[in-house]
């Protein structure tokens, strides 16, 4: 034990124990810089504003504060492709150098869904369905069907679409509806102005007949009379194949078109 001592007092000792000490303390100046330079201490800059700038805006801004990005994309209807929409971290967050930035924009090009079916469909069941499916209800046109504001074929671009086909979201879908009306019943023709031979030719063209006939100007001359009132008039819009309409002629009074 008293050599343990003896030892402790030579200058070998203190030697090995200062250089003990100098390696401890340059170890510690090398782990702390280290560690300093590795995790950027002190390097903080604020996430510039994102939002609203188109896509090449944003990674040149990015690129000029030295941060790193990360893109996603969706699409959303009515919206500018290449739009920045999300970002993470939020505008004005402190990040260190290089931190990446993950970016969700606009897509360009919609993805395709399956059309749904919408034929049999009244035409606010059908709106419900086209609007969930992210479509877009285009024009409405009435044709003769006894069940009103049914359904009868769905067109897109044109063309006639039944379900299961693959279009873009956000396609515009035209809907063919019944009028209640049934097969039974036409639109009334308009006949005021007409000779009274084109008139009658209007009608049998449609499946109606000539009803009585008067005159405007007591001359009882059909051939050569002018039609200046009919009834029904236009405003009726409908009437029953095989129905009769009345006319009124003239040979000298100018025809006026009914209102």
């Amino acid at each position: 034990m008293s050599k343990f001592f003896l030892y402790l007092r030579t200058d070998t000792f203190r030697k090995n124990l200062i250089y003990a000490l100098v390696g401890v303390i340059a170890l510690f100046i090398i782990l702390y810089i280290g560690l300093r330079v590795y995790t950027k201490h002190g390097d903080r800059q604020e996430v510039p504003v994102l939002k609203g700038l188109h896509i090449s805006e944003a990674i040149a801004l990015l690129d000029k504060v030295g941060l790193e990005y990360q893109v996603d994309s969706i699409y959303q209807l009515d919206a500018r492709p290449g739009l920045v929409i999300e970002q993470d971290p939020e505008p004005a967050s402190a990040v260190k150098g290089g931190r990446t930035i993950y970016l969700t924009i606009i897509t360009q090009s919609a993805p395709e869904i399956a059309f749904p079916e919408v034929t049999d469909k009244t035409l606010i069941e059908a709106m419900s369905i086209i609007k969930n499916h992210s479509l877009k209800l285009g024009d409405t046109t009435y044709v003769n069907d006894i069940a009103r504001d049914v359904v009868l074929d769905a067109t897109f671009g044109g063309q006639p679409i039944t379900a299961g086909r693959m279009i873009p979201k956000g396609s515009r879908i035209n809907l063919v509806l019944g009028n209640g009306r049934g097969n039974d019943q036409v639109n009334i023709p308009e006949l005021v102005g007409l000779p009274y031979s084109e008139a009658e030719f209007a009608l049998r063209g449609l499946g109606l007949v000539v009803g009585s006939i008067s005159f405007a100007d007591g001359s009882r001359d059909t051939v050569n009379g002018t039609v200046v009132e009919q009834t029904p008039d236009i405003s009726a819009q409908f009437i029953p194949l095989g129905a009769a309409v009345h006319l009124k002629l003239s040979n000298s009074v100018v025809p006026t078109t009914n209102e």
